[in-house]
């Protein structure tokens, strides 16, 4: 089983030992995982009847014990700059939950949610102007994955848990899909090339260091200065800068690994001399890259981009401190697929 994730969703709540405990308990040889994973994610079958190597009593109670539902495609937009498209999946609960697929050349990267809605509240971003709905399974993360990959007629090269949710709000779940992701009876996708971003939870990125995959990881910062980080981020004020700081630290001696700082610059309010200083002394002596965003539109946010100017002083401040950045291209603007963009605002009513 993992944390977090409904059993009502059926078979899509359990991770790879969930379904391996599942099957002894059933009564099935260790064997029969790698097919049901097989199955379910690797093929992505609609019924257990299509899976003719399992007995038909194991797929019988299989059907009865862990129903099997694949999310329904409600609404799918395509950007008429770069192709990215936008889905909004309902799951099988009637709840909804978007995914977004960025094709490049030799590469597609699907931004997957890990949960519906999100508790966080970041004033830059719309997923969080709602609320959190439930956490999903990790079938149903892969599943979104799986399927942004099928209408694309591509496989899915580079998958990011950046679409709605906290991804560590929802650890375990969230590990597990990754993990079949990774699973060469899953999806196969390289662990440097599954990325998992934060909004900083001090305890899941201590965690997230001690597992064995190399998992990138990915730290919304957005200001190196507390408070303008409790005003943009106020969901994690209990969580200071120093803390977070030293659980990247921590995680880099770990694993070896660099993780990504994500930095949106807003007019006004972090793009300054003061916030580019702090924003310096938080990096230097610390295994880190910058990604540097301007700021997306989000509805009554009073958030407005910054000028060219103050995004190429940010990052020609950082590169002359020895600090590796960039300045992220955004995809999907004309449809709001971009960072923070995510709601589900296409559903249909009623």
């Amino acid at each position: 089983m993992t944390g977090g994730a409904p059993l009502g969703i059926g078979v899509s709540a359990l991770d790879r030992s969930g379904l391996q405990e599942w099957l002894a308990e059933a009564g099935q040889p260790r064997f029969r995982t790698g097919q049901l994973v097989r199955w379910l994610y690797q093929r992505g079958v609609a019924s257990y009847d299509d899976m003719t190597d399992l007995p038909a009593g194991l797929r019988e109670t299989l059907a009865d014990q862990l129903p099997l539902a694949r999310p329904r495609l409600e609404t799918r937009e395509v950007s008429e700059l770069d192709d990215t498209r936008r889905y909004l999946w309902r799951l099988a609960d009637g709840t909804t939950v978007e995914s977004v697929g960025l094709p490049a050349e030799g590469r597609l990267t699907v931004c997957f949610s890990t949960q519906a809605g999100c508790a966080m509240g970041c004033s830059f971003c719309a997923t969080g102007k709602g609320r959190l709905v439930r956490d999903l399974g990790p079938g149903e993360m892969v599943d979104q994955v799986r399927l942004v990959g099928e209408d694309f007629g591509l496989r899915v090269t580079n998958a990011v848990a950046m679409g709605q949710g906290e991804p560590f709000a929802n650890y375990g779940a969230t590990l597990g899909g990754l993990r079949f992701m990774n699973d060469p009876d899953g999806l196969g996708i390289g662990a440097r090339h599954l990325t998992v971003s934060t909004c900083g939870l001090v305890a899941g990125i201590e965690r997230f260091a001690s597992e064995p995959e190399q998992f990138t990881l990915a730290v919304s910062l957005h200001s190196a200065v507390q408070a303008t980080r409790d005003r943009l981020m106020p969901a994690l004020c209990t969580q200071p800068l120093p803390r977070l700081r030293a659980a990247l630290q921590h995680y880099s001696e770990a694993t070896g690994r660099r993780p990504s700082l994500e930095y949106a610059l807003v007019d006004g309010l972090n793009d300054s001399a003061e916030e580019l200083a702090a924003l310096i002394g938080f990096c230097t002596g610390l295994l880190c890259h910058v990604n540097l965003i301007p700021v997306n539109p989000v509805g009554d946010s009073g958030h407005e981009r910054p000028s060219d100017e103050r995004m190429r002083a940010f990052l020609d401040g950082l590169t002359a401190a020895s600090i590796q950045a960039t300045v992220r291209t955004e995809r999907g603007m004309d449809i709001e697929a971009a960072c923070g963009q995510l709601t589900q605002r296409h559903a249909p009513e009623g």
